[in-house]
């Protein structure tokens, strides 16, 4: 039996929480017990052990950072539908380094509730390059060109990559919007 109080959401919030703060592989059932005060056990009841509990953790910010390219994107179109979401990208990825950093897994890709997640957060993308009327392939070359983009720049800012001394959210913009000049030239 559970400890009263203890649920799925409250395991994962902990887990989120460990993550963020300390990265990845400081993920453990030991930490996640140590931290809500449990026996690592009785974390049996809600997760199949430390594989699932990060598979967990990879659909909750696939979903997460859905909902948050959704929320900034909304009514807008264009290069400004683009600019919103890759600042709600990297937002992200700054707030939940940890879950980030867990949603970038590609062991855990071929899980059906992952595949799910990703296809709701793919959905989201190729919606927000729908208005420059690129013909199937042409949206997939996009999609994947910003999402390189985006995952290469948080994840270099996030490891400490730019030493140089000029603004990091400036570089950024300028290469989104670089980006996007380039997808207006096609």
């Amino acid at each position: 039996m559970s400890r009263a109080g203890l649920d799925d959401r409250i395991v994962l919030e902990a887990a989120l929480e460990i993550t963020d703060r300390g990265g990845l592989e400081q993920l453990t059932l030991v930490a996640v017990a140590k931290k809500l005060g449990v026996r690592p056990p009785a974390l049996y009841n809600h997760v199949n052990g430390l594989p699932d509990l990060r598979n967990k953790l990879m659909i909750d910010g696939l979903h997460r950072l859905k909902d948050e390219l959704a929320r900034a994107t909304a009514g807008q179109t264009g290069d400004d539908a683009v600019w919103a979401a890759s600042q709600a990208y990297l937002a992200f990825a700054r707030k939940h380094p940890g879950l980030y950093e867990a949603t970038q897994r590609p062991q855990h890709w071929q899980d059906g509730d992952v595949q799910e997640a990703l296809r709701q957060l793919m959905d989201i993308i190729f919606r927000i390059v729908s208005p420059f009327g690129l013909d199937e392939e042409a949206a997939v070359h996009t999609v994947r060109g910003l999402r390189s983009l985006l995952h290469g720049f948080a994840s270099l800012e996030g490891q400490g990559g730019f030493g140089m001394p000029l603004n990091v959210d400036e570089s950024f913009r300028f290469v989104v919007y670089t980006f996007l000049a380039g997808i207006q030239s096609r």
